[in-house]
């Protein structure tokens, strides 16, 4: 088997949210000693074991409402009083969910993009930026940055979307926007932004809900114009107004 370190980075790229469970504590007999790990998905399947048997069975319960609330749990069992195990120790399990990736995927390489970018790379964002103008990415000299530097609207099939994405859409085009807006609003996301002007995102939706493309529901929860008001005028100061809404977003986003 792989080891542990290997299927965690493993649980940790999967779409699926997870939880790792350890022994941390054993008293008398029982089915696997400190140390032992297990990882828990949010379907119920599992890698690894802490033993098997009804113990498990409990864990793996205990470990799908921890992925559900986001919060790690320390839980004592009693494996006769509780199970009916006939090993008759104790064991204590620890359960955190697993800490997805976040990804933060920067659609444009213009002045709030570039800001964007500068400002995101000192929190904890694995930064994507999507521009099909390669001298404008060329100048962006962030070396953690990952440039894609193709037609946006043919990149977006290759991206892998998922509830730990924050996608930011601020192009050089409002029909660029737009498209990639309607591609992007129905992928998972923990945030969805499009930079704009009210009267910009006031004619989006208005298209976007007469050409059936997505629903009130659906369009009430892009953030469009992107940002807190904070009467920006810089791209640096929008980048901070819209970064605040993201950091406000995570914080506040259950396992994220």
């Amino acid at each position: 088997m792989k080891v542990f370190a290997d299927l965690l980075q493993a649980a940790t790229s999967d779409k699926r949210k997870a939880a790792v469970c350890i022994v941390v504590k054993t008293h008398g007999s029982s089915p696997r000693k400190e140390g032992a790990k297990m990882i828990v998905y949010e379907d119920g399947t599992i890698v690894a074991t802490i033993g098997g048997g009804k113990l498990e069975e409990q864990v793996i319960k205990d470990a799908i409402k921890a992925i559900k609330t986001g919060k790690a749990q320390l839980k004592k069992h009693e494996l006769l009083q509780q199970h009916g195990m006939c090993c008759g120790g104790s064991v204590e399990i620890y359960i955190e969910p697993i800490m997805k990736n976040k990804k933060l995927f920067i659609f444009g390489a213009g002045h709030i993009g570039r800001a964007l970018a500068f400002l995101a790379q000192t929190l904890d964002f694995d930064i994507t930026m999507i521009d099909d103008r390669k001298a404008y990415l060329d100048q962006i000299q962030i070396p953690s940055l990952s440039k894609l530097p193709f037609d946006p609207l043919k990149t977006l099939p290759s991206i892998s979307f998922d509830s730990a994405s924050y996608i930011i859409i601020a192009t050089y085009n409002h029909q660029l926007d737009r498209d990639i807006l309607a591609y992007c609003i129905k992928q998972p996301h923990a945030y969805l932004g499009m930079i704009g002007s009210l009267r910009k995102v006031a004619i989006t939706k208005k298209l976007f809900l007469e050409g059936n493309i997505a629903d009130k529901k659906a369009l009430d929860q892009v953030d469009m114009p992107m940002g807190i008001n904070i009467q920006a005028e810089s791209p640096e100061e929008i980048a901070i107004s819209i970064l605040a809404k993201i950091i406000a977003v995570k914080n506040n986003t259950a396992n994220e």
